[in-house]
């Protein structure tokens, strides 16, 4: 046969017999190359596993923007609302739950409102509850819109168009909203230029925080950082001098000749005082003399205090 004979040209070739081959395991040897591990479910396309894993991460990258977005804000009950309003919080909705009993803060809240011209909007109690989530509302709520913050630069260019010598607040690690209104307050009334926030371990403007100001939040500029500290550099870089309030300070409150120049002046919290990193950046960091047997003031008290003396060393400046 000619698959059999020895003669020149009657014979196949190796590798070229159709069927099995000893040693091929049936194939060809490219077919035998690994594919390499089996990937996990959660990286094979088209798994249930994977397609369940693209659909959480998708999830989270939502909280997350909703997290970063500001939102609306409700307060809930008869005391706090009548207090907003009457410290001229902006408000863009006052809740009435259908049925109240209207007594002397009902009757107040709604008649500022509509002066104010704020909708007053009857709603039931259950959809007053799903609202205020469960808060204890006494059939009044308020809602606030998101406060706009201004960014750091724009802090620069108001304080660049002042008469006066730059003057700006910094607060490190201020997390309780009634220090944040206090300090607003402060601020505003020995002449700031704005109020600078860190993003991250910070009070931000809340309804407590309006009422505490006394509605000098809508007064003064009040701006976010991303990073507190490059932002401090930067300002030093635009000729700012950076004063850091601290227990354990260089010079006394006293001693403060920088008063007159332009100057940021930067809270930390009334516990852990300031962060390491930002009392690195501060040209001077200062205390303020107190009796023996008190071991700090609150961080509000502290900003006042300083920001008084920097007023007044600017007044008696300008009479020489």
């Amino acid at each position: 046969m000619a698959g059999n004979s020895r003669r020149k040209g009657a014979m196949r070739k190796p590798g070229t017999k159709k069927g099995a081959v000893a040693g091929s395991g049936g194939q060809k040897s490219k077919g035998l190359e690994g594919k390499g591990p089996t990937p996990r479910a959660t990286k094979r396309p088209g798994h249930p596993a994977q397609r369940k894993a693209v659909a959480q991460q998708k999830a989270q990258q939502r909280r997350a923007a909703a997290k970063d977005k500001p939102t609306a804000e409700l307060v809930a009950g008869r005391n706090p609302v009548v207090e907003c309003l009457r410290a001229m919080v902006p408000t863009t909705a006052l809740y009435v739950q259908i049925g109240v009993d209207a007594d002397e803060r009902v009757t107040e809240a709604v008649r500022l409102a509509a002066d104010r011209g704020i909708s007053v909007l009857e709603v039931s109690k259950p959809e007053l509850d799903r609202l205020t989530g469960g808060a204890l509302h006494q059939g009044l709520s308020l809602q606030m819109p998101p406060f706009e913050y201004a960014h750091p630069d724009e802090l620069l260019e108001v304080a660049r168009e002042s008469v006066e010598p730059a003057l700006l607040v910094a607060l490190d690690g201020v997390t309780d909203p009634r220090n944040l209104g206090a300090v607003i307050r402060s601020a505003a009334a020995f002449g700031a230029d704005g109020v600078l926030l860190p993003q991250r371990r910070s009070a931000g403007i809340t309804a407590v925080a309006w009422r505490t100001s006394a509605g000098t939040a809508a007064k003064i500029p009040v701006a976010v950082a991303t990073n507190l500290t490059r932002t401090l550099r930067q300002y030093a870089a635009e000729g700012l001098m950076v004063v850091g309030l601290d227990a354990d300070g260089t010079i006394s409150v006293d001693e403060l000749s920088l008063a007159t120049s332009p100057l940021v002046v930067v809270v930390g919290s009334e516990g852990r005082g300031l962060s390491r990193l930002v009392r690195e950046a501060c040209d001077e960091t200062v205390s303020i003399p107190m009796s023996a047997g008190v071991e700090s003031l609150n961080a509000s008290v502290a900003a006042g205090v300083v920001l008084a003396e920097v007023s007044r060393r600017r007044r008696a400046a300008g009479r020489t």
